[in-house]
């Protein structure tokens, strides 16, 4: 079985050093938005993989391509505000002997 949360790091990685080209101006309707946000982290992540098989595939036409481009760049930035969460609450909590919390201890990821 493979260790998901190795891989979740990894990917924060990844999702944070990819540099997308902003597409000409175009705002996505709200039910798009509101869709991505409603999706789970493992859910944006595998339909962002599904995206960029096809557009690596180079089998779309110019206006679908621009289009799963901007869905694309949706769910990256969706996923990467998911990490920066699960990050951020993993860096609050830190526990004594007894398993109290005491504090809070940064994240080490490596």
């Amino acid at each position: 079985m493979r260790n998901a949360g190795a891989d979740n790091v990894g990917t924060a990685q990844q999702l944070r050093e990819v540099e997308l080209v902003p597409p000409a101006a175009h705002s996505g309707a709200m039910t798009e938005e509101t869709d991505i946000a409603a999706l789970s982290f493992e859910d944006a992540l595998k339909e962002l993989e599904r995206i960029v098989s096809r557009l690596e595939s180079g089998d779309a036409l110019l206006d679908e391509a621009i289009a799963l481009y901007e869905r694309g760049d949706a769910l990256r930035k969706q996923c990467a505000a998911r990490l920066d969460a699960a990050q951020a609450r993993i860096e609050a909590i830190r526990a004594d002997a007894d398993g109290r919390v005491t504090g809070a201890t940064p994240f080490a990821a490596g």
